[in-house]
């Protein structure tokens, strides 16, 4: 698992809040501040979630955005991953910035993805729902989940598994499948109490 400082964590949080506004007022992509720390240019994976606030979660989410593997340093990756959750998920209109106070913000930093070995029957068994992410991958279908949604939503194990499926556009049974690919991955979270408020490492257990 990496390591992220509590205070690389504040940073990153305050980056995609300024990274959001920066494109919302101006149309431009953030460039990275001349003081970010040296290990947020190592490449990491990282999503970006924005929920509007003081709504319970299986309802507040505005947008989630991010990349699964380490294709960008960590710094360029959580302001690209920022402004797309705000005006590219299509599952939702694009942020105003009118709305951008009314919104937290979450930084999730993933590991790299592994490959869950054995037989589809014990996939169940070789995840664990408050630690691991997942991602299911079956031809041209794919869909991940981060490791907070089934704590949010009170999933065990194989709900977590089928849902995953379901976010792929797959049966919710494909994880039985021998074909179809199960990876898992941890996370880093951080986000903010309130809207441009305190900021927080989040615990999933």
């Amino acid at each position: 698992m990496y390591k992220i400082k509590d205070d690389w964590g504040l940073f990153l949080i305050k980056l995609a809040r300024t990274a959001i506004e920066e494109y919302l007022k101006n149309g431009k992509e953030l460039e990275p501040p001349q003081d970010t720390p040296s290990g947020l240019w190592e490449k990491m994976g990282v999503f970006v979630t924005l929920n509007r606030y003081n709504v319970p979660p299986q309802q507040a989410l505005r947008g989630c955005i991010g990349f699964p593997y380490p294709i960008y340093p960590l710094v360029i990756a959580t302001i690209k991953a920022a402004i797309y959750a705000a005006v590219d998920d299509p599952r939702f209109p694009p942020l105003s910035i009118e709305e951008l106070n009314k919104i937290t913000i979450e930084v999730s930093v993933l590991t790299p993805p592994e490959l869950v070995e054995g037989p589809p029957h014990e996939r169940p068994n070789r995840i664990k729902v408050g630690r691991d992410g997942l991602i299911v991958k079956k031809g041209i279908y794919s869909g991940l989940l981060l490791p907070q949604v089934p704590i949010e939503w009170n999933w065990d194990e194989e709900e977590f598994l089928s849902e995953t499926c379901w976010k792929a556009g797959l049966p919710p049974d494909c994880w039985m499948d021998k074909s179809t690919e199960v990876y898992r991955f941890t996370a880093e979270i951080f986000e903010e109490e309130s809207p441009n408020g305190p900021i927080r490492k989040k615990a999933l257990c």
